[in-house]
């Protein structure tokens, strides 16, 4: 990755020069709420790799011996969480070794938390290459990257899995131009229900709308992750991501790309997108087969877009626990060794209770994130020093007055009927007023997540 973050930038970094046995800490390629990425050494192969820790700044602190403690005890159930989505996320990631799929290499406990080597990928995220260079980007470019992307989705899904998370940020250009799909923390398999408001991940412009409920109506499948794709090559297209999917369900302001007609790309191209970013699920391709066919691509391995030296063939070791400190124990050390503070546990735009782990191999950004401003923080069940971890959507019609705990709510909906309200933990009951009427529903906040409410 040829974007870096200098260590100063990162001040709970591991120092140039740290060992995990073959490995040696060179540098700091990027860092965010939930974890550190370096560029390491690896002696035994002598390659280049990357290195990912789980760090999530707003749970725990670097303490003594670089190892991870506790801000407080009340962080231990959401450090737990985040921690065992990192693993299950390294555990996805080594049941596959396609090309265009982000590899692991390594798996192991130390520091009491949990790092995965991976292979060092260069280039740079889709969206940094959209912003530093645009010309670049034409239907010529987008037709020769779509075969291999479209395969390594392929491959997920005959997996049993999903990404959920589809987007400029996750999809890595390498120097040689072939792309690779990162950032596995929101995967699930696809026959699992979501039963976990925190297992929701959005992101406005990508997220299809199934991804906005908390119940199993909406079955999520291939074709979710095929809208997500749809987002992107809109994006790439046009400049900028379509409307937010939850609000085309009140009001659909999704202009057809194939009206648009945007200079430069066919027809044929325009309506497959289009056909991508159907708002209901069963009109849009239901598989990655179905998509190519409208796109009239392969679903395989194109010549690189842009002619560079391959690295040199180098053995690939299978992913593995190193025999260090049993992960079981991780959690445990950790609440033992806590320091005696009373911090709180600040999550700031991270969904740690089951999903969300964002990779911050491309540049870090929030989880959500919007053009407007925030919303204000309705009346909290927790103390001051406790922020807003649940971000809720209701779907308002025009005159009706939303009641948090049976307190009109000061902010209106947008043109749009959504109306946004950021929450802290605690017992809610909402209740929206209209013509006398004002039907309610009562919701527990516990985690950071993402609720969807129509009432």
């Amino acid at each position: 990755m040829t974007h870096r973050t200098p260590n100063q930038d990162v001040p709970t970094a591991l120092p140039p020069g740290y060992r995990f046995n073959e490995f040696e800490i060179k540098e700091v390629i990027g860092g965010g709420g939930v974890g550190i990425v370096y560029r390491a050494w690896d002696h035994q192969l002598e390659r280049i790799v990357a290195i990912k820790e789980f760090m999530p700044s707003s749970l725990s602190r670097r303490g003594d011996n670089n190892a991870l403690v506790l801000r407080s005890q009340r962080c231990s159930k959401a450090f737990s969480a985040g921690l065992n989505n990192f693993i299950q996320q390294a555990r996805l990631l080594a049941q596959f070794t396609h090309p265009n799929l982000l590899q692991v290499l390594h798996f192991w406990s130390e520091n009491n938390t949990a790092y995965m080597a991976t292979v060092f990928y260069s280039g740079m995220t889709l969206s940094r290459l959209k912003n530093h260079h645009p010309d670049q980007i034409d239907e010529s470019w987008i037709r020769q990257m779509l075969p291999v992307l479209l395969d390594a989705m392929k491959t997920l899904h005959e997996g049993g899995y999903l990404h959920r998370d589809i987007s400029l940020d996750n999809i890595q250009i390498q120097e040689n131009g072939l792309p690779v799909l990162l950032d596995f923390g929101c995967a699930r398999r696809t026959i699992s229900n979501i039963a976990d408001e925190t297992e929701i991940m959005l992101r406005p412009g990508y997220t299809p709308i199934e991804q906005y409920s908390d119940d199993s109506e909406n079955a999520q499948g291939p074709w979710t992750d095929i809208y997500a794709l749809g987002a992107v090559l809109y994006t790439l297209i046009i400049g900028s991501p379509p409307p937010v999917s939850v609000a085309r369900k009140t009001e659909d302001r999704y202009e057809p790309l194939s009206k648009l007609l945007p200079p430069g790309y066919s027809p044929s191209l325009l309506q497959a997108v289009d056909r991508a970013l159907a708002l209901q699920p069963q009109d849009r391709p239901q598989c990655v087969d179905e998509f190519a066919e409208l796109l009239a691509l392969p679903v395989k391995e194109e010549e690189p877009l842009a002619k560079a030296p391959e690295p040199p063939s180098l053995p690939v070791m299978p992913v593995n626990e190193v025999k260090r400190k049993p992960l079981s124990s991780v959690l445990k050390h950790l609440v033992f060794h806590r320091p005696a503070i009373s911090a709180a546990c600040v999550v700031a735009a991270l969904v740690l209770g089951g999903v969300l782990i964002r990779s911050v191999m491309s540049t870090p950004q929030a989880a959500l994130t919007s053009d407007t401003p925030s919303p204000p923080v309705a009346s909290a069940a927790l103390s001051d020093d406790e922020q807003e971890i649940a971000l809720f959507y209701f779907e308002l019609s025009k005159g009706s007055q939303l009641l948090i705990n049976n307190k009109p709510y000061p902010r209106a909906p947008g043109p749009d009927g959504i109306l946004t309200v950021r929450l802290k933990a605690g017992e809610y009951t909402f209740a929206v007023q209209q013509n006398g009427a004002a039907p309610a529903r009562s919701v527990t906040v516990k985690h950071p997540g993402t609720w969807f409410i129509t009432l």
